[in-house]
């Protein structure tokens, strides 16, 4: 959504805004086909102090000393986007077999793929850049010896090559050294500027070697293996390296001073090395204990080595404090044992029914990501401006000057160590800290337990009845470990679904300054640990090794063999996941990466973004068993159809209802959650107004408003009593809890038609029709109609923000997924 540009051209003729920032704005945001329509405006008029009077016209507002009431309002209005979407995909495979004895058989492989496609990350089309999506060569060598009739060995050699890039174009904004990534909050997010990913990019190499022996003795089979890689992987990205300002208003942009949400740029570029050795063995044994009885008992060991570039954070090992925090080199984990047990068991002799059941311990690798974006102050540091004093000419300065690259050193003090009065040396180094490694690394870990019972009935149909559980531990969360909140359990604003009376607010203990400066012995939003020790000139960012994860599963499954045309596979499956972090990093804003209380991981325990309660599905493929003889015609005009449908229904994917603003002043909003109405109608939502105590601020200078009020708010009261989800107001205690709010659920039809055409005998065409969605059902889901995951979505949360007028409606934010056709032809010959 974009303001009209008639009335930015009015106003400027009259105000002090920025002729520069006015430019790039009006370059890149056309003018919307009609007002009003914003939701994510400020739902009060900032021309009434007291901020009673709603903001009914969804109108913006530009300081203006001299209109009434200091503000001149601005229409605004939802912009529909159409921008070109296209991708080029090249694959090539090929293969060779080669017999070189009745003993011995050589296979290779070779697969090139290369995949360009749009990079449509950025919001706004104009940035939209050709990228190149998936560069992969792999290439592998398998050769098979028999050493007798009980022994035999696989041995493979692997080579898997890929590359990715996020270019961010020649875009220039003037006054800075690069284009930034501009976000105004007020306008739906609006995201102005190049992929905010970009500029990065990534090789990976993989050397493998691996060999497998099988050898049969008595009841026993028996297997040992042992696999190498080896990883060679530069890459380079700085997150925030082009600045990232964050406006709560278009006004402060246009106004040209430092942003009010988020103004942040990372300095340094350098070259990440995630090079790593890996080494991993086991041993299995499948024992046939009866005919009908079989136990498996096996042992998976696996070590892999942190990644090289890791290792630079010993260059700050003297911002170590013993018993708070070592910044020793990362030891990677050691103790990677994996057992495995599983039975199977045939009652009676018929062996139409099994019982199976299997415990398992596996484990997983920590990606690069950690690394690329945990390096020390001394290869990258991150630089905050604040939010208060307002500094004019905030970009036409350069805004935050990109760093000068290199070996940094803090012997002189940094310009920000000066400023905060921080001695040179250590002091400046700690006070400079942004990342930490946790030393004793931690893969992240999955237990897994499982019983089945299948059965065979009418010879062709296979029921399969089984219940799986899994049990993750040592899951990677994001926390900033210096910080906590400003509000307490006890101290807090209170949110009223209806108005209170004056003496009540009156008798209120707390007010938004008093919480704000600590007046409550609610300290301040650093850990005193970590604030006495120095760590207090930037977010300490950690992820650590303490998410957990619980599945239970109870799944049937329905299958018939190929019979008389006919073959299919129903399946159903209930569960619940629950967890207290699914997402890491910034990859989804439908549950946050981050906590809501970095103190307080238990309170973010709730159903996974990953859960999906229901799901059926049911495909099958009918091969027309009429006509398969005969005439030529009738072979190939009436016979050799085939039909293959495939439904499935999926519960919704979780989301997490988020307030968008720093409501607990811990200094992050990304995880902070809303006001939870018992009573109020499901699904619905609200914003909420300031109430104040007593007060003669209204009487007061202009300039000195702003600070009475704050010092007179004490409590907040919801704009729609009946709301359900109600947005925090600053400091206000927040009861809801992590994805709470469902989007759409899924209820798709796919359906393949295949035709065969027979030259002779030698010699046949395919040609087929697939239908995705073939009812052209729309499904405004987050993620694909055809798989559990979801899909990264890093746009607008206005949808998930009490308030908002589009507040849980996913339908303005999701594609329908409309139906997609696709042709194939295939020769076999």
């Amino acid at each position: 959504m974009h303001s009209y540009r008639c009335r930015l051209y009015d106003y400027f003729e009259h105000s002090r805004i920025s002729s520069a920032n006015l430019g790039v704005f009006q370059k890149y945001a056309s003018a919307a086909p009609a007002g009003g329509n914003c939701s994510a405006v400020s739902a009060t008029d900032p021309r009434d102090a007291t901020g009673k009077t709603l903001n009914t016209n969804n109108d913006i507002f530009i300081t203006n000393a001299s209109a009434s009431g200091g503000f001149t309002p601005v229409q605004v209005g939802v912009l529909p986007v159409s921008a070109p979407n296209y991708n080029n995909a090249k694959t090539f495979m090929g293969k060779i077999d080669y017999d070189i004895s009745s003993k011995d058989q050589l296979r290779g492989s070779y697969i090139f793929n290369n995949f360009y496609a749009i990079d449509n990350t950025p919001t706004l089309p104009a940035f939209f850049l050709p990228a190149p999506a998936n560069i992969n060569r792999l290439i592998t060598i398998n050769e098979y010896h028999t050493f007798s009739a009980s022994v035999s060995n696989e041995a493979r050699l692997g080579f898997n090559r890929s590359y990715s890039l996020t270019p961010t174009g020649s875009f220039t904004f003037p006054g800075l050294d690069s284009f930034p990534n501009l976000t105004f909050d007020e306008l739906n997010s609006l995201q102005l500027g190049p992929d905010p990913n970009g500029p990065q990019f990534g090789y990976q190499n993989l050397y493998q070697a691996t060999d497998n022996l099988t050898w049969t003795k008595s009841h026993h089979t028996l297997k040992f293996g042992v696999e190498g890689r080896k990883y060679i992987s530069p890459q380079s990205f700085t997150q925030r390296s082009r600045g990232d300002y964050d406006y709560g208003t278009l006004d402060r942009f246009l106004r040209d001073v430092n942003p009010d949400a988020l103004a942040e740029r990372s300095s340094g570029n350098p070259v990440y090395y995630g090079d790593q050795t890996a080494l991993y063995w086991f041993a299995n044994d499948d024992w046939r204990i009866r005919p009908n009885i079989t136990l498996n008992l096996g042992m998976r060991y696996e070590y892999t080595t942190i990644p090289f570039g890791e290792r630079s954070q010993a260059l700050n090992q003297a911002a170590s404090v013993p018993g708070l925090v070592s910044f020793a080199v990362p030891q990677a984990a050691k103790n990677n044992w994996g057992p495995r047990i599983g039975i199977a068991y045939s009652p009676g002799t018929s062996g139409t029914t099994s019982i199976r059941a299997g415990f398992g311990i596996s484990y997983d690798v920590l990606y690069d990501n950690i690394g690329i974006l945990s390096l020390p102050p001394q290869l990258s540091g991150t630089i905050d401006t604040p939010f208060t004093p307002d500094i004019p000419s905030y970009l036409a300065n350069g805004g935050i000057k990109p760093g000068a690259g290199g070996l940094r050193s803090f012997s002189p003090a940094t310009p920000d160590c000066v400023a905060a009065k921080v001695a040179a040396g250590v002091p400046c180094q700690i006070f400079s800290t942004g990342n930490h490694i946790v030393v004793n690394q931690l893969d992240p870990k999955s237990i897994q337990w499982t019983l089945g019972v299948q059965h065979v009935f009418q010879k062709d149909y296979t029921l399969e009845v089984r219940y799986v559980g899994t049990r993750g531990i040592h899951l990677n969360t994001q926390e900033r470990i210096n910080r906590q909140p400003l509000t307490t359990s006890t101290v807090f604003l209170p949110t009223y679904t209806t108005a209170p009376s004056q003496a009540t607010l009156d008798a209120l203990p707390y007010n938004k300054a008093g919480i704000a400066g600590g007046a409550y012995s609610n300290g301040d939003s650093l850990v005193p640990a970590f604030e006495n020790a120095g760590f207090f000139g930037a977010n300490l960012v950690q992820f650590t090794p303490n998410g957990d994860s619980i599945y239970h599963g109870m799944a049937e499954q329905l299958t018939r063999r190929m019979a008389h045309g006919l073959t299919f596979v129903q399946s159903y499956t209930y569960s619940h996941t629950i967890d207290n972090s699914t997402a890491d990093f910034f990859t989804s804003v439908l549950t946050p990466r981050r906590g809501q209380d970095f103190q307080n991981l238990a309170a973010d325990r709730a159903n996974s973004a990953l859960d999906r309660r229901h799901r059926f599905t049911i495909a099958a493929i009918y091969d027309s068993p009429f006509f398969k003889s005969g005439s030529w015609l009738k072979r190939n005009v009436l016979g050799n159809w085939e039909a293959g449908p495939i439904y499935t229904y999926q519960s919704p994917e979780w989301m997490t209802v988020q307030s968008g603003s720093d409501v607990n002043g811990n200094g992050d909003s990304a995880g902070d959650r809303a006001v939870f109405n018992p009573t109020g109608v499901p699904g619905t939502s609200s914003s909420v107004s300031t109430l104040f105590s007593t007060n003669t601020c209204a009487s007061l200078a202009t300039a000195l408003q702003a600070a009475c009020f704050s010092s007179h708010t004490v409590a907040y009261l919801a704009t729609t009593p009946t709301a359900q989800y109600i947005r925090g107001g600053a400091f206000a205690q927040l009861n809801a809890g992590r994805n709470t709010i469902p989007a759409r659920h899924i209820n798709n039809l796919d359906l393949t038609a295949l035709k065969r055409f027979s030259l002779n005998e030698q010699m046949k065409f395919e040609f087929s029709v697939q239908a995705l969605n073939v009812l052209n059902h729309p499904q405004f889901v987050p993620g694909s109609l055809n798989d559990v995951a979801s899909i990264g979505y890093t746009g607008s949360r206005s949808f998930l923000q009490p308030g908002n007028a589009q507040f849980n409606n996913p339908e303005a934010v999701f594609a329908s997924n409309a139906r997609a056709l696709q042709l194939a032809l295939k020769f076999v010959f």
